[in-house]
């Protein structure tokens, strides 16, 4: 459950997996309530000592842990200000800043942490971590996730690493269920009581209580927004393959992180991003507002952010099948076995798991399956093919344009 600065692992999978889990528990008509845990200067605090054994733990050779001690060992630090330099300050602790090692040994330094979550479930990525569970009592879900926090926070201890109180934050997934006024409190070990909140952003993603991604949402569109006004502020700099070029590195990007995330928003809300995105095209093509966005989509040769959306979540889909997504994910869904043979059963298909409500439908397990065997009823794939070629077929298969008239 440690996805930071792991190969084939991102935010995206971390908080896929993630929302997994709370989709499922909702759909069991479970309460699911999580605590967004932060820690102060959390690389800064690392000590060398545990570091060095938590290596040797992991059968790490002698000459390997030299070559780690030294590499800690005789570190400075100073400060420079209007051309003058403080004296040195000697680095007793901590990874360096900045380097290709200190994320992962980071990594390394706190991933026996999940050990401590007992009956809850954990995800970490680096100094990033949630701790959530389930139930169908709300009073027991609490109880658990205090007794799981407690443990949490006594392994941090372990680690002397500080918990940052005011920063970590409790919220309540939940969309229909019976909720009291006041919910009993998560404590920190000290006796300081956590916040609940409807809203946090976990790993580049706004979460909220009802998972609507309205929060989310609204901050892209912000986001979107201003950067489209400073360009159309200065669209006379601008040759047209210049606005094409700024569209794509610094508009496109912000709409397409974690779009395979709250591409299970309402269609309401999605269509609040699709008119930022809408006014980005008419910034490069210089098309007339009334222009519609049909004809948006053919001048710029883009397809809409729905085909965007898609084309990335069957990319997600497809490599989670060839094992390029992390065990987490790849776990979540099953090859069918052919019961008997049809000119079908030839065809790859995925177990679709049986869902009691629409928020199951939305769970990765559901949807991925769900889809994967919608897009075999044209693609007819009866061996796995490369990523490469998946895509080139892909892209013969979705409607690449808007045809909506």
């Amino acid at each position: 459950m440690q996805s930071g600065f792991r190969a084939g692992h991102g935010c995206t999978s971390a908080t896929l997996k993630v929302l997994n889990d709370i989709l499922t528990a909702i759909d069991k008509k479970h309460y699911c309530a999580a605590v967004f845990i932060d820690l102060a200067k959390a690389f800064d605090s690392v000590n060398h000592h545990i570091l060095i054994g938590r290596l040797d733990s992991l059968g790490f050779s002698n000459d390997c842990l030299a070559w780690f001690t030294n590499y800690f060992s005789d570190r400075v630090q100073c400060v420079k200000s209007e051309g003058l330099l403080s004296g040195p300050l000697a680095v007793s602790m901590g990874v360096p800043q900045g380097s290709i090692l200190g994320p992962t040994l980071f990594s390394v330094y706190i991933n026996e942490v999940a050990l401590a979550a007992g009956e809850s479930l954990i995800h970490l990525y680096a100094d990033d971590t949630i701790l959530y569970t389930s139930g169908p009592s709300l009073d027991t879900v609490l109880t658990t996730l205090q007794a799981s926090f407690n443990a949490i926070q006594l392994s941090f201890c372990g680690l002397q690493l500080l918990l940052n109180t005011s920063k970590t934050k409790c919220m309540l997934f939940n969309r229909s269920l019976p909720v009291p006024t006041r919910l009993s409190n998560i404590t920190t070990l000290d006796g300081s009581d956590l916040e609940y909140v409807d809203n946090y952003k976990y790993l580049g993603v706004w979460l909220d209580c009802k998972l609507s991604f309205q929060t989310h949402i609204k901050h892209l569109q912000s986001k979107v927004k201003s950067r489209i006004g400073f360009l159309f502020r200065n669209k006379a700099s601008f040759t047209h393959a210049a606005k094409h070029t700024l569209v794509k590195l610094t508009i496109l990007p912000i709409l397409d992180f974690g779009d395979v995330i709250y591409k299970i928003a309402s269609n309401t809300l999605l269509n609040k991003l699709d008119a930022v995105y809408h006014s980005a095209i008419r910034f490069v093509t210089k098309a007339p507002y009334t222009t519609h966005h049909c004809d948006l989509y053919a001048l710029v040769g883009w397809p809409s952010l729905h085909t965007r959306r898609q084309t990335h979540w069957l990319h997600v889909i497809y490599k989670t099948l060839l094992g390029k997504v992390p065990p987490y994910l790849s776990s979540l869904v099953t090859i069918a076995s052919p019961t008997c043979s049809t000119r079908s059963s030839r065809y790859i298909s995925l177990v679709t798991p049986k869902t009691n409500s629409f928020f199951g439908r939305l769970s990765f397990q559901f949807s991925a399956a769900n889809d994967c065997n919608e897009l075999q009823k044209s693609l007819k794939l009866e061996t796995l093919i490369s990523l490469t070629s998946f895509k080139h077929q892909l892209s013969e298969q979705l409607t690449y344009y808007c045809t909506c008239t």
